[in-house]
């Protein structure tokens, strides 16, 4: 299986000029699992890129990938933006938590493996004021409650922007129970994954993007960043201000005969 996440940066930063080259990029990992932040709800960004998508691998507009999206729950700024997944996988079953925070949400899609084992794959934007650690803190651990509770799903993974270091509570309270794919791959985080030169020069970068998952997944075979190339001909034009994580993932330990 191959996972990715992807901050898509709304509409902002010269989107018309840059979304081709974003859904090129994205169609060159091939993932089966896409996490999205930050989507962008008027201009229907979600339906743009599923569609492209699909029209260059398979022709048709319905298939392969399938878009799951859920709006921030906020009075405002819940109409402009949310989280979103992108499965080539079937989708069993769907569902949200609110993360509070200007209306931040997690979503939640129980996809379907081939073994017909199932997996929750959870697309998640945390808090994004830097100094405010606690409050990203508070939405890990209630992200990790949810999704143990009740009878929990063995095979998970969680995957977008939590908007904190490496170093910082939340991804060490993460890491207490999950693993980095990517870190687990090549055998630390990226350096950085934002800014992008798409936003102009900037004074800090930093690691901000991770996919985890659950003990009970098999292997991590290998990681990399994606959607970091820019166009050809303009150097500050990136697919995004983020770049994107890929890993490849070996949910199941493999039948012995």
């Amino acid at each position: 299986m191959r996972v990715a996440t992807l901050n898509l940066r709304n509409r902002a930063d010269r989107w018309l000029e840059r979304r081709d080259l974003l859904a090129t990029q994205l169609l060159a990992a091939r993932a089966d699992l896409i996490s999205l932040q930050e989507v962008y709800f008027p201009n229907l960004q979600g339906y743009w890129l599923q569609r492209q998508l699909n029209i260059r691998l398979s022709g048709s507009t319905r298939q392969p990938y399938r878009l799951l999206l859920a709006r921030k729950r906020h009075l405002i700024k819940g109409y402009f933006e949310g989280v979103g997944i992108l499965s080539r996988l079937p989708v069993v079953a769907r569902d949200t938590l609110s993360l509070g925070y200007e209306g931040r949400v997690a979503l939640r899609a129980n996809v379907e493996l081939p073994s017909g084992a199932t997996l929750d794959f959870v697309a998640v934007h945390l808090h994004h004021v830097a100094r405010d650690q606690q409050a990203r803190h508070e939405q890990v651990m209630k992200l990790m409650g949810w999704l143990n509770d009740r009878n929990p799903v063995p095979y998970q993974i969680i995957a977008g922007d939590f908007n904190e270091t490496p170093g910082g509570p939340a991804i060490q309270q993460v890491k207490q129970v999950y693993r980095s794919a990517f870190a687990e791959a090549v055998g630390h985080e990226p350096l950085a994954t934002f800014p992008t030169a798409l936003s102009g020069p900037a004074d800090w970068a930093g690691c901000l993007d991770y996919i985890f998952v659950s003990p009970a997944v098999h292997r991590v075979r290998r990681a990399e960043i994606i959607c970091k190339m820019p166009a050809a001909n303009d150097d500050t034009l990136y697919p995004s201000d983020h770049v994107g994580l890929l890993a490849e993932i070996d949910v199941e330990e493999p039948p012995v005969y």
